[in-house]
C-alpha cells in the first residue's frame, strides 16, 4: 500500500424532504446526521465494506464520535451534494463530510464521523483496523 494512494469520495445528492423540516421549512440539525450516513454508505460501497460486508469479515464498526458544524441551513425541497471521504483507516475509521448546495455551491456543513472494529463475536475493542479492511482498500488502489 503506497502512502500516496488516493484516500476513497463519495457523492450523493439529496433532496431536503418534507418530513425533515420544521414549521420555517428549515432542515432540523439532527437529519444532517443521516444525510452523512447516506454519503457514508455509497462511500463504503466503493470499495466493498459497507454494512454486510463488515458483518461479513466478523467486525462491527460503531460510531463513537460526531462532529458536525453547521454554516448555513437546508430548507425544504433544496438539492444537496453530500461529500463523504475516508480520512484514517488504519487504526479507525475517521470519514470527513461536507454538504454544499447544489446549485449554488455553498458549503452548508462539514462534519466527521469516527467509527472503531469491535470483533462481533467478542465485543473486544480491536487497536488496529482489521485486515478485510486493509485488504478491501488495496484492492480499490489496485484497480
Amino acid at each position: 500500500m503506497s502512502e500516496t494512494s488516493p484516500l476513497p469520495v463519495a457523492t450523493v445528492g439529496i433532496e431536503v424532504p418534507f418530513h425533515d423540516v420544521d414549521v420555517m421549512s428549515v432542515c432540523w440539525h439532527g437529519h444532517y446526521v443521516k444525510y452523512f450516513e447516506v454519503a457514508r454508505c455509497a462511500l463504503l460501497r466503493q470499495f466493498d465494506y459497507d454494512y454486510a460486508e463488515m458483518r461479513a469479515s466478523g467486525y462491527v464498526w460503531p460510531v463513537v464520535e460526531c462532529y458536525l458544524k453547521y454554516v448555513g441551513p437546508a430548507v425544504y425541497g433544496q438539492q444537496l451534494e453530500v461529500r463523504a471521504e475516508l480520512l484514517e483507516y488504519q487504526n479507525r475509521l475517521k470519514v470527513g463530510y461536507t454538504i454544499f448546495d447544489r446549485k449554488t455551491g455553498a458549503r452548508l456543513t462539514k462534519g466527521y464521523t469516527v467509527q472503531v472494529a469491535v470483533d462481533a463475536q467478542t465485543h473486544e475493542l480491536q487497536l488496529v483496523s482489521p485486515p478485510a479492511l486493509i485488504e478491501k482498500l488495496e484492492r480499490l488502489w489496485r484497480a
